[in-house]
């Protein structure tokens, strides 16, 4: 078992550690490598944001105000940490995972606002749902629908949201600070967060499907390699929603200990690694975008 303390999860601390220094030496070395510092930001957001969700589940510190601190400067931008973080704590209820409504992380349109979209737009939903659609679209236009729903829920007189947003603005500044201070243009940076953003889709593309069965709605990719590093093990989805408080380190032996309960639970649903995921996926959707069993039962 790797080496954790009675106050503080080492492995996680020295990952925080790590990643922003990639960030920082990133972004130092624009005027030198432009390509490599874009790329070399882009693999530090995509970590972050990593940490991030490590955070928001309760690490690496007990204090969950001395968490959200090793998070506080805003890396990645475009989505406030606190509203990354309830939001993603509802979609931790299993029972509603995939919903349109109740599940806030789902792919998924009710069949009814799906037949109402435009043409264009369902077209476009259409190419967001390969892999590389998700990959080339799929940031724009979560991004936007995002920000146009956290703007209604402003303008409603949501006080947690402006608040959330209101920090997020802070820690954006600290980040656009450092920019000007070691050069790097804000165009620059923003093309590294979107490939970070591209990134991330490929953990999220088949995180979970549509099933009768809430249990078998989690996916395992049985990867070890960067990108699993990337997202600490968080391709071991079901692992994590079975055990959420569980540190990123730990869930490959857990799955380990018991992978055939744990397929038994999901229901088979596996794939050996990511290179498996990008041939079967790569160029074709998994899913309708329109619920195929809705609505579910919450069994």
């Amino acid at each position: 078992m790797i080496a954790t303390t009675r106050h503080f999860e080492l492995p996680t601390v020295l990952v925080l550690v790590g990643t922003y220094v990639l960030w920082a030496l990133g972004s130092l070395i624009w005027p030198e490598s432009g390509l490599l510092s874009v790329l070399m930001v882009a693999v530090a957001v995509v970590q972050f944001s990593s940490l991030q969700h490590e955070v928001l589940h309760g690490h690496p510190f007990r204090n969950p105000l001395w968490n959200e601190a090793t998070v506080f400067a805003a890396l990645a931008l475009l989505i406030p940490y606190r509203r990354f973080r309830d939001s993603h704590l509802q979609h931790h209820y299993d029972p509603t995972l995939t919903d349109p409504y109740d599940d806030p992380e789902s792919n998924y349109l009710a069949p009814e606002v799906w037949s109402l979209l435009p043409r264009p737009v369902q077209a476009l939903l259409r190419l967001n749902n390969s892999l590389l659609g998700r990959m080339v679209l799929g940031p724009a236009i979560g991004v936007s629908v995002f920000l146009v729903q956290e703007m209604r829920k402003i303008l409603r007189g949501n006080r947690a949201v402006a608040q959330a947003w209101a920090l997020h603005l802070i820690g954006v500044g600290i980040v656009l600070v450092w920019l000007h201070a070691v050069g790097m243009p804000v165009w620059a940076y923003l093309i590294a967060v979107y490939l970070a953003l591209a990134i991330l889709k490929i953990r999220s593309f088949l995180e979970h499907r549509a099933h009768e069965a809430f249990r078998a709605r989690t996916v395992v990719i049985e990867d070890r390699g960067p990108l699993a590093l990337l997202f600490l093990n968080n391709n071991f989805h079901v692992v994590h929603h079975m055990h959420p408080t569980e540190p990123w380190y730990r869930i490959p032996a857990l799955y380990r200990a018991r992978k055939d309960h744990y397929l038994r639970r999901n229901e088979g649903y596996v794939y050996r690694n990511y290179a498996a995921v990008f041939a079967r996926y790569l160029f074709r959707a998994k899913d309708p975008v329109a619920h195929p069993i809705w609505p579910m039962r919450h069994d």
